[in-house]
């Protein structure tokens, strides 16, 4: 047999499907022994299958080169699901649900009456040192008063099963469109499960979206004419801007492609003429977006999207501006968030979290650099970041340094060891680490996928699961089965 479970190294760290070697959990035993069952053959085959069917699909990703090219490549997959219990999911959706409500409430207090920092909950210093605060949006007021539309939060287990919000991405989050493909990879490659598996659905995103972005709209009453605005083609997300349009019926355009009249409303450019556009779904960043409003130079944003934003002509998702709760440093204070607007305890728990700006926890990373994980405010994909306990003198001399120079850019967090899943290696499963991507919608009503994008170090022994580094995916299996 290809896969023997009871030879699987389950120890040590928590894992997705085994409690232990030999050991099932009990909401994967039909897919473990399902799989068990396979030769090594029909797992070969099952392999090259999804192998295949990602190319004729033309799932990529890109990856950038040290000399500045771009490349696509297949988009690296695993074959064996993860898997969680529908009566555990119900209380990760309500966390993320509380969370996402509290983040948007936090970005339309700070751009209004500031309540949060007047009453002592939220420093003004650091909004102050903010690069994502936008002072063009101060008293701007989106519909629903709903900010970050479109919210991926980083979630991970600890060695003991315990789950935690690593961060949230409220800017441009990617992702989704690899989620939806994987479920369809494999539902290709393992029809059977399929059919006697009860496995949630995800492939109502894109009409979900769809509902989302519409309720932005300023004409009411008429279907609206939602674009998808996208950097091009060698921006490494362009594979999900095109097929999330496709999946829409949604426009898919170039800055270049749209107009802000004088009327202050959005057109786009067409062999008819010019057609209006009543919702943009934007992955640009907000300094790209418009040059009128932010950086001069861009070339790729559409001069007077703010102002037509601002004067209510046109819906923008995510909002400019949303992203002042994109930083590591505010991430910090999200459960102190929680309690301040909702007066709830957070349902599910930040990674413990020192902030180099405060002077005392500020010597104590100083004091402890090869014991954790260091992580500027802003960067994203696991850049720039500091691994302690992996790191050489020289490493931690430099870093010492840099939060020394800037201490408001920095956050560290001790050295979380990331919860394992089953992935196929050669001829054999072995274990790898993970991380999970759960998508949140919010408008008139807030949308929980799923599940979400499980992501997996491919590597052995790796912690990095970004595609860009080495990592890939699995699907990911909600399924009507009680926690065990």
């Amino acid at each position: 047999m290809a896969i023997n479970w009871k030879t699987y190294p389950a120890r040590g760290v928590y894992d997705t499907l085994l409690a232990a070697p030999g050991e099932v959990r009990p909401v994967a035993s039909g897919l473990c022994a399902y799989l068990a069952s396979l030769s090594e053959k029909e797992v070969r085959d099952r392999r090259a299958a999804a192998d295949l069917a990602i190319r004729n699909l033309g799932i990529t990703f890109t990856v950038y080169s040290e000399e500045g090219g771009s490349i696509d490549r297949a988009w690296p997959f695993d074959i064996i699901p993860r898997v969680i219990a529908r009566g555990e999911w119900a209380r990760i959706e309500r966390g993320l649900r509380q969370r996402v409500e509290a983040l948007n409430l936090f970005i339309d207090d700070i751009y209004h009456d500031q309540r949060i920092v007047k009453d002592k909950v939220f420093p003004a210093e650091l909004l102050a040192d903010s690069k994502n605060f936008r002072p063009q949006c101060v008293g701007a007021t989106p519909a629903h008063g709903i900010w970050a539309h479109v919210c991926g939060s980083d979630l991970v287990r600890d060695r003991d099963g315990t789950m935690y919000v690593l961060e949230d991405n409220l800017r441009v989050p990617s992702g989704v469109s690899y989620m939806l493909e994987n479920r369809l990879v494999m539902k290709r490659v393992f029809p059977e499960l399929f059919e006697n598996t009860t496995i949630l659905p995800v492939d109502d995103y894109p009409s979900q979206l769809f509902d989302c972005l519409s309720s932005l709209s300023p004409r009411r009453g008429r279907r609206p004419e939602v674009a998808v605005l996208t950097p091009g083609i060698h921006n490494s997300a362009y594979f999900e801007h095109a097929y999330l349009a496709q999946q829409m019926g949604a426009e898919l355009c170039l800055g270049t492609d749209l107009v802000v009249g004088e009327d202050d409303c959005v057109y786009k450019k067409a062999i008819t003429g010019l057609e209006r556009v009543d919702v943009i779904y934007r992955r640009i960043d907000d300094l790209f977006l418009d040059p009128e409003a932010f950086n001069p130079d861009s070339v790729i944003g559409v001069k007077g999207l703010f102002r037509a934003w601002r004067n209510g002509k046109v819906g923008l998702a995510n909002a400019p501006g949303a992203g002042v709760a994109d930083d590591k440093v505010v991430y910090a204070f999200v459960p102190a968030m929680i309690r301040y607007y909702l007066d709830e305890d957070a349902i599910l728990p930040n990674v413990p979290t020192y902030k180099c700006v405060d002077r005392k926890e500020r010597e104590y990373v100083l004091a402890n650099l090869d014991k954790l994980v260091v992580k500027p405010a802003n960067e994203s994909g696991g850049y720039g970041m500091l691994i302690g306990p992996q790191a050489g003198s020289a490493e931690l001399e430099a870093f010492a340094r840099h939060i020394r120079h800037d201490p408001r850019n920095y956050i560290a967090q001790p050295m979380i060891t990331l919860s394992t899943a089953p992935t196929l290696v050669d001829d054999h499963v072995e274990p790898r680490h993970v991380d999970l991507r759960p998508f949140v919608l919010s408008s008139k009503a807030t949308y929980v996928t799923t599940g979400g994008l499980t992501r997996v170090a491919l590597r052995k022994g790796s912690t990095v699961v970004n595609s860009s580094q080495g990592g890939g995916s699995k699907d990911t299996w909600i399924v009507d089965h009680e926690a065990g």
